[in-house]
């Protein structure tokens, strides 16, 4: 692992690294924000997923996490989005042929793809779940008995998706503006398609909603969605979300945020209170 930077913020330490990943096969990129704390002290890690187009980079300079990780005493850790090229052989990674922002570089929608030629590189599920925990407790002082996970949009899907295949594994979930449901939206149609092929029964374990109505279930659920969302309405489809809880009975805390758009101004908006519930639910 190699360190790209450190910044000083609110007593703790901004990081970014980068490393070479055997999942994805390219070098691979995240940041870790680690609050202040006592010598040999282990502590609760919140993952971050973010959306489409983003890298690392998007939460970490602007979704304004900091100042609530570092008074909460919780690790804060931003992955990318997607394998980014070359690969380690100097090959260049797979993209949407027509350089479309809603596939390829910066739009893994953390599946493992089956479908080449992203079978080879497409591997977000297996790098968010196994490769980077591993890597991450190597090097930081991370409780792994102690994890939570959010995200935004695509993002949000991920953080849903990978905590409801995991049962026990997360803490606390939440998520902003989450894509809910794949199999029943344009983005998940061209994303699950592409990546996994056209049998929609392989969808299934890549859409929270299917996955409530499957029988898996989260001890609790936050999500806040900004009614002023452009892409609520066709991509979002939050009520399918709740209407998924409400027939299993899964609990959850759905909340629509009059005039907010899908941006960091909304993220940012409600980051320290998903931080707080995490927090609570993150103790020793």
């Amino acid at each position: 692992m190699e360190t790209v930077s450190t910044n000083k913020s609110f007593g703790g330490t901004q990081g970014v690294y980068k490393h070479a990943s055997a999942t994805t096969g390219t070098e691979m990129t995240f940041s870790v924000f680690v609050p202040d704390h006592a010598e040999g002290a282990k502590l609760p890690v919140l993952w971050y997923l973010s959306g489409l187009t983003c890298t690392h980079a998007n939460v970490t300079e602007k979704g304004e996490f900091r100042r609530a990780c570092a008074e909460a005493g919780i690790i804060f850790i931003a992955p990318d989005t997607s394998p980014r090229g070359p690969d380690l052989q100097g090959n260049d990674v797979p993209d949407d042929a027509e350089g479309a922002y809603d596939f390829g570089l910066g739009a893994g929608f953390y599946v493992n793809a089956t479908q080449a030629p992203f079978s080879a590189h497409y591997k977000m599920r297996d790098y968010i779940e196994k490769e980077l925990p591993e890597l991450v407790a190597q090097h930081f002082p991370v409780d792994m008995e102690r994890q939570g996970i959010s995200g935004h949009s695509m993002g949000g899907h991920g953080a849903l998706t990978i905590s409801l295949r995991n049962p026990g594994r997360f803490r606390s979930t939440s998520a902003f503006s989450p894509i809910v449901s794949p199999i029943n939206c344009p983005w998940g149609h061209k994303a699950l398609g592409g990546y996994l092929g056209a049998d929609q029964a392989a969808w299934a374990e890549y859409d929270a909603c299917a996955l409530i109505d499957g029988g898996a279930r989260l001890p609790d659920l936050l999500v806040d969605q900004g009614e002023g969302d452009n892409f609520l309405t066709e991509q979002l489809k939050t009520h399918l979300l709740r209407e998924a809880c409400d027939r299993a009975g899964q609990p959850a805390t759905i909340r629509l945020q009059p005039g907010y758009d899908h941006s960091y101004y909304f993220i940012s908006t409600f980051m320290a209170d998903h931080i707080a519930w995490h927090a609570e639910r993150l103790k020793g």
